[in-house]
């Protein structure tokens, strides 16, 4: 093996995130090559594949010079990016139109068109997810029927990382876990499902050839070799999906390994042997880095921008006093919730501020706060705020318990940073949470485990305990865990008892 290094590509909302891996695990470099996205009216949201095939290029030229590295030194490269998109190209690779990415919900038509013609709960245990407008296949109806001109020109349906994968092999392929975001995939049988392609009348020709995310798609073809700064012939590994891609980086690489991703949004997943299929629908599955595994998972809207709401709207002078002082409003934030009791002085805080997908599946849902008092502090609404996002992660979480008895959790993530809502979580899952060496590395870390697996490198996934070993472990306090037990049950009630209202105040949306 030539190369002494894994070049990893992260094709975010944002930008794409280059980093550099060597083969014991440490970061070597990284690089954040920004790009727009699009909103040509309300509710569609677009982004065009050349702007990133740009970041790419620029980003890996950007890494390597900083890096000092050279390009006969990069072993493979490999991906994780941005899921549930829709991006048609021509027999050549040319994009027909910007993508649809997975931010987009015009397809509303489209999903209840899915519903009637194959059954949610039908749907549901072919792809492992609810059908929905989120997800490829609606927009892939969209165009077919809103732009017919631009369906009967496609070759090829990809999603972002498909698309540079192309450009830098000629190969037209996607991964396991990516097809499993369109609803277009049968999960179990790991192949494209004829019996909904068939059904929406799609074009089983447009799906692309799937593979594991450690297959090797291609070498770097001469005309792209030119253009990226990276050698001809130089392996890249398919890689997958950015979820998938953070299981494996949180170090779930075995059956009944948990972790939570702690950021904007936020999401728990399990490793699994099966797909775990919840009576009420209100988990969903992926299929894991390993073909061998897949990654059942539940997410929720607004964790970490709950806290941001709440710093933003509440937190001005923490905001200023951080600025005089060089700290962080988060950190002034919780020294303020060190002085509250757990439980908040019973207010409850409920996280809808975007709606909710998993696990409630109600866009009409809004936040509330429940249970101020004369006494209630500001500091008890900034700690009510951690714990009515752990509250809603614990529902999730036991639909996994029933199936996988979860022993503990990994948390990764911008919100992983701060260890008073680690102790929060730990405390309402009662579950010890772990806190490994690398927080938001997660994806591209991913990735890079991919690539090496792919180029035989690394024997197997479990290499990820050397990468990213865990660096503490918050324990769960059980006196906390009666308290919280309570608070959880009147959290569900509360939720339950604002259904009616939800839809009134959604009367003047």
């Amino acid at each position: 093996m030539a190369g002494q290094y894994i070049l990893a590509h992260d094709l975010g909302t944002s930008g794409n995130k280059a980093t550099i891996y060597d083969f014991k695990g440490n970061l070597c470099a990284s690089v954040l090559c920004e790009y727009p996205t699009y909103y040509p009216q309300d509710g569609f949201v677009e982004q065009d594949p050349n702007d990133w095939w740009r970041a790419v290029c620029s980003s890996t030229k950007r890494l390597l010079q900083e890096a000092g590295i050279r390009n006969t030194e990069i072993a493979v490269v490999s991906f994780s990016a941005q899921m549930m998109g829709c991006l048609l190209v021509d027999h050549c690779g040319e994009a027909l139109r910007k993508m649809i990415i997975w931010a987009d919900t015009r397809s509303v038509e489209q999903e209840a068109e899915m519903i009637d013609k194959i059954g949610m709960e039908r749907g549901y245990h072919i792809t492992g997810h609810r059908l929905s407008a989120s997800y490829g296949g609606a927009k892939l109806l969209w165009i077919k029927e809103n732009e017919p001109d631009i369906y009967d020109k496609a070759y090829k349906m990809l999603n972002a990382k498909d698309y540079i994968i192309h450009r830098l092999t000629g190969a037209f392929v996607t991964d396991y876990s990516d097809a499993s975001g369109t609803n277009l995939f049968d999960l179990e049988r790991k192949m494209w499902s004829e019996e909904i392609v068939n059904a929406l009348d799609l074009r089983m020709d447009l799906l692309p050839e799937v593979h594991a995310s450690t297959d090797i798609a291609g070498g770097i073809t001469p005309e792209a070799a030119m253009e990226i700064g990276l050698l001809a012939g130089t392996p890249v590994v398919i890689g997958g999906g950015d979820g998938s891609c953070a299981c494996v980086g949180a170090g779930v690489v075995e059956e009944g390994k948990t972790y939570n991703v702690l950021g904007s949004s936020s999401w728990i997943s399990i490793a699994s042997k099966t797909p775990v299929f919840d009576p009420a629908m209100r988990t969903f599955n992926w299929v894991h880095l390993d073909p061998d595994l897949y990654t059942p998972c539940g997410t929720m809207q607004a964790a970490g921008y709950s806290l941001n709401w709440f710093k933003n709207v509440f937190c001005k002078d923490e905001i200023k006093e951080g600025k005089v002082i060089g700290k962080n409003p988060y950190q002034l934030i919780d020294k303020q919730i060190l002085q509250t009791a757990p439980g908040a002085n019973g207010l409850l805080y409920l996280p809808y501020l975007l709606g909710e997908r998993s696990p409630r599946w109600n866009f009409q849902a809004k936040g509330a706060f429940i249970g101020m008092k004369i006494t209630t502090t500001k500091a008890d609404f900034a700690r009510a705020v951690l714990e009515g996002v752990g509250y809603n992660l614990k529902v999730i979480l036991d639909v996994f318990d029933k199936t996988y008895p979860v022993s503990d959790v990994v948390l990764i993530g911008g919100g992983a940073k701060g260890e008073v809502w680690a102790q929060i979580l730990a405390d309402i899952w009662q579950k010890p949470v772990l806190i490994p060496r690398y927080l938001e590395e997660a994806t591209s870390m991913g990735a890079a485990i991919c690539g090496g697996v792919g180029i035989g490198a690394f024997p197997n996934f479990s290499v990820i305990k050397q990468f990213n070993s865990i660096n503490k472990t918050i324990v769960p306090n059980l006196k906390n865990g009666e308290l919280y037990n309570k608070l959880y049950k009147a959290f569900n009630v509360a939720y339950n008892g604002l259904l009616d209202t939800y839809n009134m105040l959604n009367m003047n949306d």
